[in-house]
């Protein structure tokens, strides 16, 4: 088994391997320290496993797993409990807590043997994600592989979005970023406070909304304050108009 470690403490990528060191039959292809590491490594040495801290700067154990894709399976570790349920969102075969024991960590990784492969886990914690999801904060910022380039925007800057096909193309701070994500799933995540779909191809940040103008007899425009003019349906007029009185 294949495996890269990643935290970006010293001492806790010691305690990974010194644990790993009791199972011949597993390779340390990689350790990382930081979630860009990470993602460059994942990507390039396609492991079968990943222990992977989630509390990182920069870039988090989630954002990692965001941005290397599904193919990898992952055991997260965290001094703290309340990433559980979205850690298993992500697939994780298994969830460690800070300090775990060698036992444990056998456990997670005899867990990780039986499991490869598979689905998520058991019924049982298959609902009580779906039941979490709908308590979800909306996502703080939102992340763009650009070739081996990774962009990190933070969702209040941006301005609007539209969709192309599989992809979706997010305006923030003058510049322009293709993201290879539905817009159905993008919108989902973000604050329904703050973004609004007002058409089927455009979502909007209302803070960067000037105006709204009638374009024709029967539709109407947002001016952004850049000057940008987006369509708006009749019921994004609706919602939009609510939204702005």
């Amino acid at each position: 088994m294949r495996i890269i470690i990643v935290d970006d403490e010293m001492l806790a990528r010691g305690v990974v391997r010194e644990y790993l060191a009791e199972h011949a039959d597993v390779e340390i292809v990689a350790e990382c320290a930081n979630g860009f590491e990470a993602v460059k490594a994942i990507t390039e040495l396609a492991p079968d496993l990943v222990f992977l801290d989630i509390q990182m700067p920069k870039l988090d154990g989630f954002e990692v797993a965001e941005l290397a894709g599904n193919k990898t399976r992952y055991i997260f570790a965290t001094a703290f409990d309340q990433f559980a349920i979205k850690a298993f969102e992500f697939h994780a075969l298994d969830y460690l807590l800070k300090p775990f024991s060698q036992q444990r960590f056998d456990q997670a990784l005899a867990h990780a043997r039986a499991n490869m492969g598979k689905g998520a886990g058991d019924a049982a914690v298959e609902n009580i994600v779906r039941e979490a999801a709908g308590r979800n904060k909306p996502v703080g910022r939102v992340l763009i592989r650009d070739g081996a380039k990774v962009h990190v925007i933070n969702a209040d800057k941006i301005e609007h979005i539209e969709a192309q096909d599989d992809y979706v193309q997010i305006r923030s701070e003058g510049k322009s970023y293709l993201k290879n994500q539905r817009m159905a799933e993008l919108e989902a995540q973000l604050d329904a406070e703050q973004f609004l779909r007002i058409h089927r191809s455009y979502i909007v940040n209302i803070a960067f909304v000037d105006r709204i103008e009638q374009a024709t007899k029967d539709s109407h425009v947002a001016i952004l304050k850049d000057g940008g003019r987006l369509p708006i349906s009749r019921s994004g007029y609706q919602k939009i108009r609510a939204a702005m009185t």
